[in-house]
């Protein structure tokens, strides 16, 4: 019996050394910053999708419009450029300002961009113009 009292005291002491571990990581001062490394992994992530993305753009994509290839080529110029840029986010005033912006950005930019250029209709770009603004706010985030 005596085993069995042990095992509910020790459980709530590490119970409570875990409460107290995630009290002291959620402070006023701590409770907005992230993982510094999790912009270098989106970046990653990022990356990789722009090569495959570029890989397919220049040797399968054969749309019946020409012009949209050109469309690939701006989508993919703009998501590799700001891919690379969002490994300097944690370098940033604001990281998560300027990650998020220039993610928000990849997404909705480039994002639209394929999609119109893969679905040959641009209605599908209607996301375009918000993705560039988050891009102007990513950097001029860097301003201040």
């Amino acid at each position: 019996m005596e085993e069995s009292l042990e095992t509910p005291l020790q459980s709530t002491d590490s119970t409570e050394k875990r409460v107290d571990s995630i009290k002291s990581r959620t402070t006023p001062e701590n409770r907005f910053q992230m993982d510094p490394q999790l912009w270098q992994k989106i970046a990653g992530v990022f990356g990789v999708a722009a090569v495959a993305l570029g890989a397919y753009g220049t040797h399968m994509f054969k749309p019946q419009n020409p012009s949209y290839r050109e469309v690939w080529q701006t989508a993919l110029l703009y998501h590799l450029a700001h891919s690379a840029a969002l490994l300097a986010a944690p370098l940033a005033k604001h990281p998560n300002i300027f990650g998020g912006l220039l993610t928000a950005g990849v997404l909705a930019f480039s994002g639209s961009c394929y999609t119109a250029a893969y679905l040959e209709d641009k209605k599908y770009s209607i996301l375009a113009p918000y993705g560039g603004f988050a891009f102007i706010a990513a950097w001029a985030s860097l301003l201040f």
